[in-house]
């Protein structure tokens, strides 16, 4: 299929590895002209280097901002390289696991600051440009928390829920100017963060990381962990002509783990 976003620019955070670098890869063999940002220059680099050469034969351009997104001086950094996106994947890590006895406020405050705020002052830089285009497709990275939330991430229910109520209301502002926005849940995907979490898990409970990934594998109806692949595309048909119709939607990833009807 072709998506129809040929030649479209997007900026991509949190792009130099994981989800949002495969989100990143998923829009450049469409022809998308992308923008990656992450805080580490040598990774984010060595990344643009990998996409330009998978999709030389599309006409992509990359080029890398190295910056920390989650600061207003990070942000006018992104903005300055890419102005005026058609396209924006809001992504962040996400805050610490613990117990909420032991937050303090500027744990509070850092969270909402990396996974609600700055997605929303980026959507704020960039939405009046994508309506007057009368073209625009914004995806956050969110978690699959938000539909079910984890005891021990707190931090990251609290944020990402913000943000979600936040995109309910702003979707349906813009939807008729065929602007979307729409957010990407993911349930455990092969990436450095869960090799990380389950490393923790294991060393927590005496277990290897084979026994506690194995277990996770196990508990999930796919028997499996997702590939980055599979998300990056289902990103990029979000992000799509075709899917201007979905609006204000949570898009979950998470291979059936969630057991809700709705």
């Amino acid at each position: 299929m072709d998506l129809g976003i040929r030649g479209k620019k997007a900026l991509v955070c949190g792009a130099s590895k994981g989800l949002g670098r495969a989100c990143a890869e998923a829009l450049a063999m469409e022809g998308v002209h992308v923008t990656i940002v992450a805080r580490t220059a040598a990774d984010l680099e060595k990344t643009a280097q990998e996409i330009r050469a998978m999709a030389a034969a599309t006409g992509a351009t990359v080029q890398a901002v190295a910056c920390d997104i989650t600061t207003p001086e990070g942000r006018a950094q992104a903005l300055a390289a890419c102005p005026d996106p058609d396209i924006l994947v809001n992504n962040a890590g996400g805050p610490p696991p613990g117990d909420f006895r032991d937050w303090e406020r500027k744990d509070w405050i850092a969270a909402l600051d990396a996974n609600m705020l700055t997605p929303i002052e980026l959507i704020k830089a960039t939405v009046d440009g994508m309506i007057a285009r009368k073209f625009g497709r914004i995806v956050n990275i969110t978690s699959g928390a938000v539909k079910a939330p984890i005891a021990n991430l707190g931090l990251s229910n609290g944020a990402r829920a913000g943000l979600t109520g936040f995109v309910a209301g702003l979707s349906r502002q813009v939807a008729a100017n065929n602007v979307t926005i729409n957010n990407l849940l993911p349930g455990p995907f092969e990436t450095d963060r869960l090799r990380s979490n389950l490393a923790n898990v294991a060393k927590t409970g005496g277990k290897t990381v084979e026994e506690v990934a194995a277990a996770r594998r196990n508990a999930n109806p796919a028997r499996r962990f997702g590939t980055v692949e599979e998300f990056g595309a289902t990103c990029a048909f979000m992000c799509s002509a075709q899917a201007g119709y979905m609006i204000g939607q949570n898009i979950l990833l998470d291979g059936g783990a969630f057991p809700g009807t709705l």
